[in-house]
């Protein structure tokens, strides 16, 4: 019989007679080949369940603290010694229920906004997930599935098919000079931004950053503390007569097919200048392409990785935005002289991007329908861009402004107030949004929204614009953040 236990504290009964009987164990107070009760038995004598008793036991002869002999019983493990490191005699001190742990990082100074719900209708970089086709979708993704080459192993370059396509689309639609050597399979666009940064930085070197600009990147880019530098907007696109007067840098990171997120475009002869500077200048510039397939009225410019034999350009892509962000698939496109350090970088960080979903995309793309979902969605977020923009002026002219470049899935929305308030107290509504002043580096810049009209349906636009109104309210009333109309 064991009387000297206790079940009287906080913790629960399991936990207790759990930490009882080891620390009585490990002080050898019960030695080792010495019997224990039955459960039945020891649970009488407490006052517990059986099954309390029977899940420490369990837990215990997993732990090698105690061992069962058949037909006999439940004994302290003959060879306790051996297993665990005997307990130098002395006053009894209970096992601790917290344990220290090591030296934790410093987690870094930038708000990554973990957590943040990013399907809500607004949220910038969601497309129309309805509009997707996803029966066909689904047909193909079955076809392949059945592949037993598709359940094994492949390349950490990626699938061969996928990246063929990829160049060949990319050589014919944005003007890129490359093989599908050149490619690279990525989870997502924010693996390559990490890979870039892995292969091309060292300490102390420095990035440049249009202001504002894609948080993404400088939390992919400056993750080992190098310098991130703003480069300021001119006219919405980077300033490109200010760079000379910045310094080196490593990297210089744009969004030059549509700015992110002010929404301009960097012009042919901006595009030339930007290369001639870089060449100069040894930097190398990772040209973040997204969006260019969503340009209502004209046709983007080339991108600048094409425009000249050897540039110095990291040309980076993915499937969020044409197809699903769940797809978590991008590539990179990098000189052949860089292959080979890219692909190192990518088997330590992450491996092979998913195999079946790659052959998915392949099929996608060679059967036509990436191309014709890309014109059908063209066509919808137009109407979208249009309707958004003009009950927005509608109803919040002289509050909000919305920059409108004709392009892309969001709509920057201007005006003197606190954004960040704005956009939790939109976010109680249901909406989604980013403040534009949390795209800035260093000093506040201005302050808005970045609205991503794309995921929102006409009905959701109409509330949208209707929660805003209501945010702001008339001048008489007071409403925390908001900088009422006749102070602006």
């Amino acid at each position: 019989m064991i009387n000297d236990i206790r079940l009287d504290g906080t913790a629960s009964l399991q936990y207790q007679l759990y930490q009882q009987l080891a620390q009585r164990i490990l002080q050898q107070r019960y030695l080792p080949g010495s019997p224990l009760p039955s459960s039945r038995q020891l649970a009488r004598d407490l006052g517990v369940s059986r099954n309390t008793v029977n899940a420490v036991y369990d837990q215990l002869k997993a732990e090698g603290f105690l061992q069962s002999q058949a037909g006999k019983g439940v004994f302290v493990h003959e060879d306790i010694t051996t297993i665990v490191r005997p307990v130098v005699p002395g006053p009894e001190r209970p096992i601790p229920t917290v344990n220290a742990l090591p030296p934790l990082p410093v987690p870094p100074h930038n708000n990554l906004m973990i957590g943040e719900d990013s399907n809500l209708p607004f949220q910038p970089g969601l497309p129309d997930l309805d509009a997707f086709p996803i029966r066909s979708w689904n047909r193909i993704l079955h076809h392949q599935e059945s592949r037993r080459s598709l359940r094994g192993y492949d390349s950490i370059k990626g699938y061969q098919p996928l990246r063929r396509a990829i160049a060949s689309y990319l050589r014919s639609s944005r003007g890129v000079h490359c093989t599908e050597h050149q490619v690279i399979i990525t989870n997502g666009a924010q693996q390559a931004l990490s890979l870039i940064a892995d292969v091309f930085l060292q300490p102390e070197d420095r990035i440049f950053c249009e202001n504002p600009g894609y948080r993404g990147a400088r939390h992919a880019l400056g993750r080992f503390n190098n310098p991130l530098v703003p480069v300021p907007l001119k006219n919405r696109v980077l300033d490109i007569e200010a760079l000379a007067n910045l310094g080196p840098a490593k990297l210089l990171f744009c969004t030059p097919t549509h700015q992110y997120p002010m929404g301009g475009i960097l012009n042919l002869s901006e595009r030339m200048a930007l290369v001639n500077w870089a060449q100069r200048n040894d930097c190398w510039i990772i040209e973040d392409d997204y969006d260019s397939e969503f340009h209502f009225f004209n046709k983007p410019f080339a991108a600048i990785q094409g425009m000249f034999d050897n540039a110095p350009v990291l040309y980076v892509g993915s499937f969020s935005k044409t197809l699903m962000p769940s797809l978590r698939v991008g590539y990179l496109v990098v000189p052949e002289q860089v292959v080979e350090a890219v692909l190192w970088a990518k088997q330590l960080s992450g491996g092979e991007t998913p195999l079946l979903t790659q052959a998915t995309i392949a099929e996608f793309i060679d059967s036509g329908q990436f191309t014709r979902h890309l014109r059908r969605m063209r066509q919808l977020y137009r109407d979208k861009w249009t309707l958004f923009q003009r009950r927005v002026t509608e109803e919040l002219d002289g509050l909000m402004r919305p920059v409108a470049e004709s392009a892309g899935m969001h709509l920057v929305l201007e005006g003197k107030f606190d954004d960040r308030v704005l956009h939790q107290q939109l976010k109680t509504h249901g909406y989604g949004s980013t403040p534009l002043s949390a795209h800035y580096l260093g000093e506040q810049g201005q302050t808005g929204l970045v609205m991503g009209f794309a995921s929102a349906s006409e009905k959701q636009m109409e509330g949208c614009v209707k929660a805003l109104t209501s945010l702001f309210g008339d001048p008489g009333r007071s409403t925390p953040g908001l900088i009422p109309p006749e102070s602006r």
